[in-house]
């Protein structure tokens, strides 16, 4: 049974907060077969060096360039191995970030719900949903590490989650 290896990352706020994309995480993009980007690339030269690794899918966050705004949504609904998983940025007003990403999937059968905006790495059960946010490979803001997540699937088989977490976004 094949499986899908998933790199999922978010808030990379680049060209200000990085000039590239940390070697850690360009290690785990050669074996990517899909990347999903949560939202507030920045800039598109992001989605244009990521899809040189493999296929890109992504929503657009706050602080995103028009282009994301003319080709990404703000909510997207994927089906990885019969995985249907949610993703949003997260932001908006009231409530924490965490609860606006869950209230987008509210009406929606979904397994697991990707999200970003805060930059803090999570990863829990909510009421028979997994959430997750990636935390940032490239401003960790108060966090001790940069960090991006991983997801292996395989048909019929719970989802394989992980944070990679790293020191040094140049490294």
């Amino acid at each position: 049974m094949k499986e899908v290896n998933v790199i999922v990352l978010g808030d990379t706020h680049m060209p200000r907060m990085a000039k590239q994309l940390p070697k850690r995480l360009i290690c785990e993009l050669k074996t990517a077969n899909l990347i999903i980007h949560v939202g507030d690339w920045q800039t598109r030269e992001v989605y244009e060096q990521l899809k040189e690794f493999a296929p890109v899918k992504g929503v657009y966050g706050n602080v995103d360039e028009p282009f994301f705004h003319d080709h990404f949504q703000a909510t997207l609904m994927l089906n990885l191995a019969g995985h249907r998983i949610g993703v949003t940025h997260g932001h908006g007003k009231g409530k924490t970030t965490e609860k606006r990403a869950l209230e987008k999937f509210s009406d929606q059968d979904v397994e697991l719900i990707l999200f970003g905006h805060s930059h803090i790495p999570l990863h829990k059960e909510y009421e028979g949903r997994v959430i997750f946010n990636p935390g940032s490979p490239t401003d960790k803001r108060r966090q001790s590490h940069y960090s991006f997540g991983k997801l292996t699937l395989f048909r019929n088989e719970p989802i394989q989650i992980e944070h990679i977490f790293f020191v040094d976004k140049k490294h």
